[in-house]
């Protein structure tokens, strides 16, 4: 009777030791798959894992692996679902802080800064943690940055060793901008000078000289007594060009503000070597 437990126990044994060893496998496996970028393949076998872990002793990995696997492909919102499950079953401290800035910087590339400002303010406020206070300062410069706050970000940046790159690019990128305010307050007062501000000579010369012509029409009406001829010149023609004056000054600023940092936050993507989110 003795003989057949210690059979039935060795068989119980010998099982989970076999199960184990193929989960740590499976696990192998799902790291394999996504170092070689198979990210689809990554996350299908991942999920496989998870099904069978019944004990979830894998869970924070797994779910951190598929999150990564769905980042790398830009699913950003299913990264998101799994980081936080990854949260939920964090082992300790750092587990729990690491997940939480992973998903901070997902909603800094969505550019949901309000989002993401939230989450850093709570992390500095969370007595779990003790948080390097210039590393949140260095994810919070991230979400100025890609929020188009740039001197916002130069500021977070400074007197940040390891930012100090990202500080001088942030500061360049300002004085490069063009001021959309400048640039319909000169049209105001010049139409067409807020086009030229902002390199648009044709249509700034253009702008110019449709006000001119306009203007000089509706004058030229009302000086001869024909109110009505310089009442629908003045209301239909010269108002009409002035208004898109401004609008195409705004229109040309915002535009060419657009481009900049677009092209920055390309180089950054590319050139960059430090962190990023």
């Amino acid at each position: 009777m003795k003989s057949r437990w210690l059979l039935f126990i060795l068989v119980i044994f010998f099982q989970q030791g076999f199960a184990q060893i193929q989960l740590e496998e499976q696990l192998a496996f799902v790291e394999s798959l996504f170092a070689q970028e198979k990210y689809f393949d990554a996350i299908t076998e991942a999920k496989r894992l998870s099904f069978f872990d019944s004990s979830n002793q894998y869970s924070y990995k797994v779910n951190s692996l598929i999150a990564e696997s769905y980042k790398s492909g830009n699913k950003l919102s299913e990264a998101v679902n799994y980081f936080t499950k990854a949260e939920r079953e964090s082992r300790n401290p750092e587990e729990l802080f690491s997940t939480k800035i992973k998903i901070i910087k997902i909603n800094i590339l969505r550019r949901a800064f309000y989002l993401a400002d939230h989450q850093l303010v709570e992390l500095e406020r969370d007595t779990r943690f003790i948080a390097d206070s210039s590393s949140l300062r260095y994810w919070r410069g991230w979400n100025y940055l890609f929020h188009d706050d740039w001197q916002q970000a130069a500021d977070e940046f400074s007197g940040i060793d390891s930012a100090a790159a990202l500080k001088n690019i942030c500061e360049e990128v300002q004085k490069r901008k063009y001021s959309v305010s400048f640039a319909k307050g000169i049209s105001a007062v010049l139409p067409g000078a807020g086009q030229i501000y902002t390199g648009n000579y044709l249509s700034g010369i253009l702008s110019l000289g449709w006000n001119i012509l306009f203007g000089y029409l509706t004058v030229q009406a009302f000086s001869a007594e024909r109110v009505f001829d310089g009442m629908a010149v003045g209301t239909m023609l010269w108002l009409r060009f002035y208004d898109g004056n401004l609008s195409n000054a705004e229109k040309f600023a915002v535009e060419k503000n657009e481009i900049i940092n677009n092209e920055t936050l390309n180089f950054l993507q590319k050139n960059y070597q430090g962190l990023k989110p």
